[in-house]
């Protein structure tokens, strides 16, 4: 695989952003110092620089027994925060968000490995976490509101390697995206008066996505993911169709730590009926996955200058994974995600 060389930070003194895919995660995203420009080719004002930068950051928990999921998305615009918790055994969906104007009450971090990010509004308190210590990383979740408590810590060991790029987005933009998967988590939940250790749950695995640039005003994609233990071995899955697409992408699989690319992925399934079977193929051949629907999570929202229509299905994976040794992980109703959003931002 070849790497880009690690900018540190993305954003170089004279305004210009690093491309690429890089070989360990970006420590500093300066994404307001580019030298970002009109269609036109002129100096965007500074309204235009303050309100066109996005930031989002999700952390998920993926297992038999639970499905969690917790973002952060600053827009600039609008502040949002939602958090949901389905058991799959009883069907039992909790969902919640929370929305700020123009981001009051809502801070974010501008490093994946350092800092936090952190949401307070309306008796709900959500803290994000970046922690790096000896090569070794943590990225953690803390929420307390809502009638719940939540403390989740994802746990990168040394040498782990991260999903890291950043690429163009139209004329004038651009995104940084930061992907782990296939990691170990340690935490509880005490919830709908019980009380989980979530590192006792049967083939739990984390996940997390930071990302932040200059996106698209209006986009659609598709994402896949999960995270567990097959055949012995810690297993990450992240794939997504109609972002980070230019020169490089996002797709690839992380097996104990180490990161396998994938090529474009394709998603077929029935717009009309999400909760009609799902099937994703990689052009390389390395994954042939069917996903059954089982829960889902939505927000629909038409503000006129924002909007978002959202999907997160909940389910189970089913099919082939190949790896570069010419091996393959079968999976058989394994815990994951599939997701459909449009936004307007």
């Amino acid at each position: 695989m070849n790497f880009d060389p690690l900018p540190e930070p993305l954003v170089g003194p004279r305004g210009q952003v690093r491309l690429g895919l890089f070989p360990d995660s970006v420590t500093t995203i300066n994404g307001r110092a580019c030298d970002y420009r009109t269609p036109m080719g002129s100096p965007a004002s500074r309204r235009a620089r303050h309100f066109h930068y996005k930031q989002f950051q999700y952390l998920g928990v993926i297992s038999n027994d639970l499905l969690i999921g917790c973002a952060l998305a600053d827009t600039a615009y609008l502040g949002v925060a939602f958090l949901y918790i389905y058991e799959p055994a009883t069907g039992i969906l909790e969902e919640h968000t929370w929305r700020a104007p123009l981001g009051r009450g809502l801070c974010m971090s501008d490093s994946p490995v350092n800092g936090e990010s952190r949401f307070r509004r309306g008796g709900i308190d959500i803290a994000l976490g970046y922690r790096t210590d000896d090569g070794a990383r943590e990225k953690s979740l803390t929420v307390r509101g809502a009638g719940l408590e939540l403390d989740v810590v994802l746990e990168e060991p040394a040498g782990y390697q991260p999903m890291s790029l950043c690429t163009r987005t139209g004329v004038n933009g651009w995104v940084y995206a930061n992907k782990v998967a296939g990691v170990g988590l340690r935490g509880r939940l005490r919830w709908r008066g019980r009380e989980w250790s979530l590192a006792d749950l049967v083939n739990v695995g984390g996940h997390h996505d930071f990302s932040a640039g200059y996106m698209r005003r209006e986009t659609f994609w598709n994402w896949a993911c999960f995270s567990a233990r097959i055949d012995g071995h810690r297993v990450g899955l992240n794939v997504s169709c109609g972002v980070n697409e230019t020169s490089v992408n996002e797709n690839c699989l992380w097996l104990d730590g180490r990161l396998i690319k994938l090529d474009g992925v394709s998603f077929d399934y029935q717009r009309d009926d999400l909760m009609a079977p799902w099937r994703m193929r990689s052009r390389c051949g390395r994954l042939q996955l069917r996903f059954e629907p089982r829960g889902e999570h939505r927000e629909r929202l038409n503000l006129g200058l924002f909007a978002s229509n959202f999907h997160q299905l909940f389910g189970v994976f089913h099919g082939k994974l190949k790896l570069p040794d010419g091996t393959t992980l079968s999976l058989s109703g394994q815990p994951g995600f599939v997701e459909e959003q449009y936004a307007k931002w």
